[in-house]
């Protein structure tokens, strides 16, 4: 049995903090110090952060090992394979070439004006990737697009950074949250309303940002309206999806509700378009048959429609509750039981749901297998070839491209049990929570650092949820509150992970072009990040009915 203690340390929180940092401050040198790969950092920090909980909070080895067992076993089911579907849904469009049909589906409907191409693109089709995928794949496939339509390198990257951050939180069919619920007992769905209820209003500024980055003023000038239109639309969708829906399906919602309302806009408004603000795309030399368009996007509408009735049909048959019938929860073996609270009693967390069928993975597979079948017998007289082998194989391609990702993740994911069930999380909690009722102002700040460090807001979530709920009950405020604000901040600190700056620097072919990236996102990351601090803090104050229960 084990009871964790937040001043374990020579009895001292100050002590016990410090030892606690340790393990994601040697993560930080690993990886931006000694330039370590991914995934030998974050095995290298386990066995820091194995080390601490060990030898300085007294933890048995036993349980340290096999709390970093159950973590990783998380990090790879469910999250790993949310995203191995998703992105083999994608290789399905490349593969057959229907992906050079969607480039010019949007090239057409943004009717060759790179800003408007820029945020339909980037913040309301990067989002609807970012659903399916996230965890970097979003980044590389749109700034690829925006290079094709015609942007110099900086400024796709640019583009791609900032409106990929308003999406981020519902990532991966919304796995951000639900990690953030699942780590500190809050229910995913009330982590997911209070992060709605911040990020809304980030994603209402986004296109704005977007324009100016464009073409500065004049592009603000010239096509507000289509930023405003947007900027409503989508953070309309994403509040009401998170809130009043479903918060798989917010960025699904947000998308699909900002992407229809920007075409049918752009039937009765067309921007004043500068000739260098003109498409590199000359979509009007080339006809989309109305097959080719709907095949082109099949596979995400698709996906659109299989969840929401995965999701929401109760119409006779109770769908979500006979997907969740089939769930299996059991203890960890060999710690569900043994590691204590401050009350003596066992925590939850040792508690494993292998959501087999339930799981967006498995609907995603299903989506895939779909799409595999739908491509085959619809191969434009062989124009765009699939065999059902092919497809497959895909399939495994995409596996064994992410090895080292998914080792990462599940890495990242066994750090995070360890110090949660060691104390150390715990420990700069309570520490942190001597910043008394001015702590929600720095709340956001550690999920910015999280994602900075992992390139993952999932991560950032599964590193410090914890410590932002232990500390909003010491200082008299929401955990529910500060799990959102982690997570908030969690998406503006993705644009300065050194793992997205290669993902975006090799997608627009910009060789060892991540230090000049940096020296460009910072300032649109830290000008963000102050908006959702001081967002947060009127939220734990005078805009207190905004908050979540």
């Amino acid at each position: 049995m084990f009871t964790s203690s937040t001043n374990a340390v020579g009895g001292s929180l100050g002590l016990s903090a410090l030892c606690a940092i340790v393990p994601l401050f040697a993560f930080f040198i690993f990886l931006m110090v000694l330039k370590w790969k991914a995934h030998w950092s974050a095995l290298a920090s386990v066995a820091v952060a194995l080390l601490v909980g060990i030898v300085a909070f007294k933890m048995p080895a036993g349980l340290a090992v096999l709390s970093f067992t159950q973590g990783a076993a998380f990090g790879l089911f469910p999250i790993v394979y949310i995203i191995w579907m998703a992105v083999w849904i994608y290789d399905l469009t490349v593969k057959t070439g229907r992906f050079e049909d969607m480039r010019t589906i949007f090239s057409k409907i943004g009717r060759g004006d790179m800003r408007v191409q820029a945020m339909l693109i980037g913040f309301a089709f990067g989002g609807l990737l970012e659903a399916l995928a996230g965890f970097g794949a979003p980044i590389a496939i749109v700034a690829a697009m925006l290079l094709a339509i015609g942007l110099k390198p900086m400024k796709a990257v640019l583009v791609t950074f900032v409106a990929n951050c308003a999406p981020v939180a519902f990532g991966a069919m919304g796995i951000p949250v639900a990690t953030g619920g699942l780590l500190t007992g809050i229910p995913g769905e009330d982590v997911a309303a209070m992060a709605g209820r911040q990020l809304s209003l980030v994603a209402l500024i986004v296109p704005f940002i977007l324009a100016f980055i464009m073409d500065g003023k004049r592009g603000m000038r010239q096509t507000w309206p289509m930023a405003l239109l947007l900027g409503i639309t989508f953070g309309g969708g994403q509040f009401l999806a998170s809130n009043y829906f479903s918060f798989v399906l917010t960025d699904v919602v947000a998308c699909l509700l900002s992407l229809i309302a920007g075409v049918v806009f752009l039937r009765f408004w067309k921007p004043v378009t500068p000739e260098d603000q003109a498409s590199a795309i000359d979509a009007d030399s080339i006809h989309l048959t109305t097959e080719r368009t709907v095949l082109a996007l099949f596979p995400y509408l698709l996906i659109v429609v299989v969840f929401s009735f995965t999701s929401l049909w109760k119409l006779g048959v109770d769908v979500p509750g006979a997907l969740k019938s089939t769930d299996i929860r059991f203890g960890w073996p060999g710690l569900n039981g043994h590691v204590l609270d401050a009350a003596g009693e066992p925590v939850a967390n040792t508690m494993f749901n292998f959501n087999w069928l339930s799981t967006p993975g498995t609907i995603l597979f299903l989506c895939g297998v779909i799409t595999v079948l739908v491509y085959t017998f619809n191969n434009g007289q062989g124009k765009y070839p699939l065999g059902i082998g092919a497809g497959f194989a895909e399939l495994g391609r995409g596996g064994y491209k992410m090895r080292y990702s998914a080792l990462t993740i599940a890495s990242v994911m066994g750090l995070a049990y360890v110090m949660n069930m060691s104390g150390q999380t715990a420990s700069i909690g309570a520490f942190l929570a001597g910043a008394g009722s001015i702590f929600p102002l720095i709340s956001p700040v550690l999920g910015w650092i999280g994602t900075w460090v992992t390139g993952s807001a999932t991560s950032a979530n599964a590193l410090f949820a914890q410590m932002q709920a232990t500390t909003a009950s010491q200082v008299g405020v929401s955990p529910t509150l500060l799990v959102g604000a982690n997570t908030a901040g969690a998406t503006l600190g993705k644009m300065m992970s050194p793992q997205t700056l290669t993902i975006a620097a090799t997608a627009v072919n910009m060789e060892n072009g991540e230090a000049k990236i940096m020296g460009q996102a910072w300032k649109y990351s830290l000008g963000l990040l102050v908006y959702v601090c001081i967002l947060v803090f009127l939220q734990s104050t005078v805009l207190g009915f905004m908050v979540v229960g």
